[in-house]
């Protein structure tokens, strides 16, 4: 990171009145004396310093972070909140396109990780959707991790020597 500083404000800041609000065990937010709020604080944290600090490079970690506390706080209140792999992955998708939009790179990754994400979150309804229509798609669901593997060579190997 460039300049530590707007990171490590929010990081302290946030940690004090979490500490202080747990200190004086306030009722109504007695929901939130858990680690999701703590990771939320780091996320916010990150993303002070990619948007305030100017560091862009801290937006993904931040959006990460934050999505996924968020996500613990809600899935473990709401029990019709998808608790899948395409929600992590829909938050990288979310970081990547909110750094390209600062720095004009990440773009197709960014629609990579979005298509994936959307996969994942939405396979269930695309199968019952398929059968009820007649089309046997359960081949695709065994190989669909094949595409993720694909995915990843393509990034490691043909991406980087361009």
């Amino acid at each position: 990171m460039k300049n530590k500083g707007m990171f490590s404000g929010v990081i302290f800041l946030g940690f004090g009145v979490y500490f202080l609000l747990q200190q004086y065990n306030i009722q109504i937010l007695q929901d939130l004396y858990s680690w999701p709020t703590l990771v939320i604080i780091i996320g916010c944290g990150f993303l002070a310093q990619g948007y305030l600090g100017k560091d862009h490079e801290a937006i993904l970690p931040g959006v990460v972070l934050t999505g996924m506390g968020i996500h613990f706080h809600i899935a473990n209140r709401l029990e019709m909140w998808q608790d899948f792999s395409g929600v992590f992955l829909l938050l990288v998708a979310v970081g990547i396109l909110l750094t390209y939009v600062k720095t004009g790179a990440g773009l197709m990754m960014g629609i990579l990780f979005l298509a994936a994400a959307s996969l994942l979150l939405f396979f269930d309804r695309l199968t019952n959707w398929a059968a009820e229509n007649g089309h046997d798609i359960s081949l695709l669901s065994k190989f669909w991790p094949f595409f993720f593997i694909i995915a990843g060579g393509y990034f490691l190997f043909l991406q980087r020597k361009k």
